[in-house]
């Protein structure tokens, strides 16, 4: 098992290293801190099959700051451990009065049937959107976002998924605004999402 967590990880930090260098190269300063503003290179249209089966685009789903993550639901431990800390900053901002979206959008359409996504997401908050589609709907918002994804050969039935891990802080009216990487706790993703939604009001 730790050799297939560390392939996955080693794959997934090598995917992000594109927006890593993006950034640093485009990136201006932040009073939010240190986290880079790579303003509109990232995130764009998309559309996708939501938890109830509607088919939905991004301006649907990104109605209010919202909290965006790639991933799926098989994952043995990176997603189930990204997604609680999204919903947990979720929670920590609606106890301070602060109103935010949690979407998850799986990067395996064959496996995340539209009723998996939804037991999914409904494990870590009653509000998160779960959101899937065909191969290429989920290829395109992906490459929207400018993540990676890619299914390992091995078992058709069991096989894990290799993908970067990023979690994106969205806005309806002006995109994108940071991303927040692993190892930022639910903390620092509420405090980082409060002094973003306190600049742009």
């Amino acid at each position: 098992m730790k050799s297939v967590i560390f392939g996955t990880t080693t794959l997934a930090v090598a995917a992000g290293l594109g927006i890593y260098v993006w950034q640093a190269q485009n990136a201006t300063a932040h009073p939010c801190g240190d986290t880079a503003v790579a303003g509109g290179a990232i995130g764009g249209p998309f559309e996708l099959i939501s938890e109830t089966g509607e088919t939905v685009t991004d301006a649907d789903v990104i109605t209010k700051p919202t909290l965006i993550y790639f991933g799926y639901t098989f994952c043995p431990d990176v997603c189930p451990l990204d997604t609680m800390r999204n919903a947990q900053a979720a929670y920590m901002l609606e106890d301070q009065g602060l109103d935010i979206g949690t979407v998850f959008i799986s990067v395996d359409p064959p496996r995340d049937t539209v009723e998996v996504v939804r037991d999914f997401t409904d494990n870590f908050h009653e509000d998160m959107i779960g959101l899937t589609g065909t191969p290429e709907q989920v290829k395109a918002a992906s490459q929207a976002y400018k993540t990676y994804y890619r299914a390992q050969e091995g078992d058709p039935e069991f096989y894990l998924v290799d993908h970067s891990t990023q979690t994106y802080l969205v806005f309806p009216e002006t995109g994108f605004a940071t991303f927040f990487r692993r190892d930022n706790s639910p903390e620092q993703v509420a405090e980082t999402t409060a002094c973003f939604i306190d600049q742009l009001a």
